[in-house]
């Protein structure tokens, strides 16, 4: 990949399984000027951080494009009548016009999660909306909700 600033970097991933982040050098474009070997683990959690920040990336450029369009984390209190129960339970869309984009358990993101994903305490949906919309989807899941 070439960046914005004229630097060229990649993920080599050799047959043996090993993954290599790599670093090219600026004045020899097949020379390495950086090699950072990624154990899966490692592999895994950059791909998580950059699927995340993409996703955060996109949604804050959205809200500048739309006029009172608004992104916002909400995490699933262990209190919530909504916890071991599908997402489609809560009809968030339905009653607020808001609608979850991703959620992220354990470091791990889930872009556009199904009706029949299974909620768990702690986490934490990244909903786009308006803000009264934001607010509803916020009370939906709290403690309390009537109907939940």
């Amino acid at each position: 990949m070439m960046t914005e600033s004229g630097r060229r970097l990649g993920v080599v991933s050799h047959r043996s399984g090993r993954r290599d982040l790599v670093l090219y050098d600026p004045d020899d474009p097949d020379g390495c000027s950086a090699d950072i070997p990624l154990t899966d683990d490692e592999a895994g959690a950059l791909a998580d951080i950059l699927g995340a920040s993409l996703i955060l990336g996109q949604l804050s450029g959205l809200r500048e494009q739309a006029a009172g369009l608004l992104t916002e984390q909400i995490a699933v209190p262990a209190s919530s009548t909504y916890v071991n129960r599908p997402l489609g339970d809560a009809k968030v869309r339905t009653r607020t016009g808001a609608s979850i984009v991703a959620i992220l358990r354990a470091g791990e993101v889930i872009v556009s999660p199904s009706p029949t994903f299974r909620l768990a305490a702690g986490d934490v949906l990244v909903i786009v909306g308006n803000r009264q919309g934001l607010d509803g989807a916020s009370a939906i899941f709290a403690a309390d909700d009537p109907a939940g």
